[in-house]
């Protein structure tokens, strides 16, 4: 199956090269797309660079800084009208192992329109994180699937491969969320449509080189909108119920 990878950058230089040539190690077949936010540092510009010597390496440029979400769904796009069968999404500060690429890419190709490099399945680990940390993310996540009715144990992680025929049937532009938020309403898009989400287990470590984009306005964000959601879907069947 055609895989496209999508890495959004803002201010990454000091990662770009690393991870484009782990991705074409752990992965030599897949093509790689950097969505960059016109970062000031030239990272556009150094991974063209090292798109040139790798190959199959595309850049896409953005005006301004709009977000992951506007991120990937930009990638998704350019991805699906390029007649890619898979779409990957993976964070550009080595945080995701591409060696685990090929993993994700077979559980797709083995049926899963969703797969999922998850944290917190049998073999997934979280290495270095300390108690509180992790605790927010393995609660947020029970939380999230407490909520939405969603069977994922880590619906937040951003280390995860699309069958392009589902995000077909997902109205993209409808998707609002950014950062979790984001990751939480992709997956639950998937489940309301009946698809086959599988999660594969990871190791995440944090960046080493460069500043973390993650923000506690993020993680607000993203509780806010599985609360309005969870409620919203609720009344909606309420609502059907008592037309019947």
């Amino acid at each position: 199956m055609r895989a496209l990878v999508v890495l959004p950058t803002y201010n990454e230089a000091d990662n770009i090269v690393e991870v484009l040539d782990r991705v074409r190690t752990g992965a030599p077949a897949v093509d790689v797309l950097v969505v960059d936010d016109s970062s000031p540092d030239g990272t556009a510009d150094i991974a063209r660079r090292a798109g040139g010597e790798l190959g199959q390496v595309d850049v896409l440029v953005r005006p301004v800084k709009a977000g992951l979400g506007q991120a990937y769904r930009a990638g998704f796009r350019l991805g699906m009208d390029r007649g890619y069968e898979v779409l990957v999404e993976m964070d550009s500060d080595l945080s995701h192992d591409p060696g685990a690429l090929p993993e994700l890419l077979n559980a797709v190709e083995s049926g899963a329109d969703l797969a999922i490099g998850s944290r917190y399945v049998p073999g997934g680990t979280i290495p270095h994180w300390p108690w509180h940390r992790r605790a927010l993310s393995r609660y947020g996540n029970r939380y999230a699937g407490g909520v939405l009715g969603l069977m994922v144990r880590d619906s937040t992680s951003g280390y995860r491969a699309y069958r392009a025929d589902m995000l077909a049937k997902i109205d993209l532009e409808s998707v609002s969320a950014d950062g979790y938020g984001f990751q939480i309403e992709m997956a639950y898009r998937v489940a309301g449509l009946g698809g086959r989400i599988v999660e594969v287990p990871i190791s995440f470590v944090d960046r080493v080189r460069g500043t973390s984009k993650m923000s506690s306005r993020i993680v607000v964000e993203a509780l806010a909108l599985v609360t309005w959601w969870g409620v919203r879907d609720r009344l909606l069947r309420r609502d059907k119920r008592e037309d019947r």
